[in-house]
């Protein structure tokens, strides 16, 4: 599965962004679809996951409330929607997918190059 993120720029706190990521390839091998962010000298951590059939969702606690996860399985593209950006959102936000239901990034074996998101204080 090949994975195409985009969206990310700099937005001021409390905005708004839409991240999305398009799948192609074989994507029928792919069950779910997962965010994940990597912030400057931190660990790559889990975000938000959706399953493609059914749409199954699973957030972060540090996310939930603010960010929602959505797919159109006739685009084959994941969104991630968020708002009430905080600074500490600034990260570089991966997509990736994974043959099976898990939000756990060890189990996600397709990645796409990530996108920038700042937040400005």
């Amino acid at each position: 599965v090949q994975l195409q993120a985009s969206g990310g720029g700099l937005v001021q706190a409390g905005g708004s962004l839409r991240l999305s990521c398009a799948a192609s390839g074989r994507t029928f091998s792919s069950t779910t679809m997962g965010w994940f962010r990597r912030a400057p000298g931190k660990e790559r951590e889990f975000v938000a996951a959706i399953r493609w059939t059914g749409g199954s969702t699973y957030y972060a606690d540090s996310v939930k409330g603010r960010f929602t996860i959505s797919r159109d399985n006739a685009k084959n593209t994941v969104y991630l929607q968020m708002a009430g950006l905080k600074p500490e959102d600034t990260a570089v936000y991966y997509c990736a997918a994974a043959p099976i239901y898990t939000w756990s990034i060890t189990n996600f074996d397709s990645w796409g190059q990530g996108t920038q998101v700042t937040v400005s204080s």
